[in-house]
């Protein structure tokens, strides 16, 4: 039961019970894709309510807009090839 991160009897004797077996998954990497991907997705966000406010765009935040989606971009990259 340690090894599964579990303290409950209970919990563990169901899924025992009921599939026989408990896969453990650890979603570490796609909690820190997902955290990079809301970092990204708020820079993003910021740049279009200034857009949005001023009406004018500057070629600064096009070049920002472009560099957050390589970011992205390179995050999945890097993920699928783990998982290769």
């Amino acid at each position: 039961m340690a090894h599964l991160g579990t303290r409950n009897m209970g919990a563990y004797l169901r899924k025992m019970a009921i599939d026989g077996y408990i896969i453990k998954v650890d979603y570490t990497e796609q909690k820190r894709l997902a955290a990079a991907v809301s970092r990204v997705a708020a820079n993003i966000n910021r740049i279009c309510r200034r857009i949005n406010s001023t009406g004018h765009f500057y070629a600064a935040d096009v070049a920002e807009l472009k560099e957050r989606q390589k970011e992205i971009w390179a995050l999945l990259r890097e993920r699928q090839k783990e998982e290769l």
